[in-house]
């Protein structure tokens, strides 16, 4: 099973924005309820959910609504070595990473 993905910022924007969408329909939160909880305003919390576009500052405040905070900023704080890239297509062809 070969590992290595390539991913762009829409995919992961789009990842962020369905994670968060699920986890507010699991609390069975309305997108208003959320923008109330989150002071994210209700038109901005559809937007996001659509397109996963959203500024830094309103992902913080959804984020720490519905999620923990501590699990964004344990990615910040990696104290073993950063994942190595693949030196040839060998070791890819090989899944070697």
């Amino acid at each position: 099973m070969l590992k290595f993905q390539l991913l762009d910022d829409q995919d992961v924007q789009q990842a962020i924005a369905a994670h968060l969408r699920a986890l507010r329909e699991q609390a069975k939160l309305s997108r208003e309820a959320l923008a109330q909880r989150s002071c994210v305003p209700a038109p901005t919390i559809k937007k996001f959910e659509l397109t996963g576009q959203i500024s830094f500052r309103q992902l913080l405040l959804i984020w720490q609504t519905l999620d923990d905070l501590s699990r964004l900023y344990e990615l910040t704080q990696s104290r073993g070595q950063p994942d190595r890239m693949p030196a040839s297509i060998e070791e890819v062809l090989r899944d070697e990473f």
